[in-house]
């Protein structure tokens, strides 16, 4: 046999041994996942990838009637909730994606925060829909148990919130009688009034290569007041560096106020940047005193 020969016999078994070791470690880590249990958890059958080690369970949201531009849409066009769950050593993770209906976003939001899941996007995945749907990215690392818990919580909020109905007051910003040095004592800087709106502004930074990018280029966070001192309607926009995000999101959802969109505005600065809009109703009290808690729990410098 000559060199050739051997050198491709050797190849070739060099090949299956790599192959037959890198498979069973595959199925090994996804036979670490509890798959009956998660799906006792959870409450909701869930199908192994043995392949790529990950256990994933689907929801279809069957009960929505939903038509975009006129389009009838059905789950498998992009309306099912889902979570995969797969092992990182001791550890697991869990990914998702939740369908909601726009009242639905904030209570189960707080579920999902107050059974220690992250809450990582949320934003709409279509135009011209009816009703409007919106998308709840979720995830963890941690006990598998306490992961499967949580996400089966997540999901009965879904089912409790079916019919939830939206917040509302009347409000006009042209009439507008609000003490602006009621709302500065508390957050402890100056705005502007212009047209019936107080409005607040904090600014960040960030890099863009060497090039620092703050307030004016629009890495804010800002708040606008409308209405009275005893009935307000707060809006705006948090600038978080990525590691803020979780206990923005927490001190938000504790006091009241409503989260209306997570999202990037920018890519690859650093650190990275992420946009939480909001909004809220209250007396101007309440509203700056929970925007403080959430302003508190973020660091002064990157």
């Amino acid at each position: 046999m000559n060199a050739r020969a051997l050198s491709k016999i050797a190849a070739l078994s060099l090949l299956l041994v790599s192959s037959s070791g890198t498979l069973p470690t595959v199925r090994a880590a996804a036979q670490t996942i509890d798959t009956a249990k998660i799906e006792r958890l959870t409450g909701v059958k869930g199908k192994l990838n043995d392949k790529e080690g990950v256990f994933r369970l689907a929801v279809p949201r069957s009960d929505l009637k939903v038509t975009v531009a006129g389009v009838r849409m059905t789950p498998p066009m992009g309306l099912s909730s889902w979570a995969a769950f797969t092992k990182d050593g001791a550890q697991t993770l869990v990914m998702g994606d939740m369908v909601l209906l726009e009242e639905q976003v904030n209570p189960v939001m707080s579920v999902a925060l107050d059974n220690g899941l992250e809450v990582t996007a949320l934003h709409n995945h279509f135009l011209w829909e009816h009703p409007r749907v919106m998308f709840m990215h979720i995830g963890g690392r941690g006990d598998q148990e306490a992961l499967a818990a949580a996400v089966g919580k997540v999901f009965t909020k879904i089912k409790e919130t079916s019919g939830a109905q939206a917040p509302h007051t009347e409000l006009d910003s042209a009439k507008t009688s609000l003490d602006p040095k009621k709302i500065e004592a508390i957050l402890g800087v100056q705005g502007e009034m212009a047209n019936g709106v107080y409005k607040l502004t904090w600014g960040r930074t960030t890099k863009m290569g060497a090039h620092t990018i703050g307030n004016t280029m629009g890495v804010n966070t800002w708040a606008a007041f409308v209405g009275s001192d005893a009935q307000a309607v707060v809006d705006g926009d948090f600038a978080m560096y990525e590691d803020e995000l979780q206990t923005v999101l927490k001190a938000l959802r504790a006091a009241g106020i409503y989260i209306v969109a997570i999202h990037s505005h920018m890519s690859r600065e650093s650190p990275k940047v992420a946009f939480l809009h909001y909004w809220g109703i209250g007396s101007t009290t309440d509203l700056s005193r929970a925007l403080k808690s959430a302003l508190d729990t973020q660091r002064r410098i990157p």
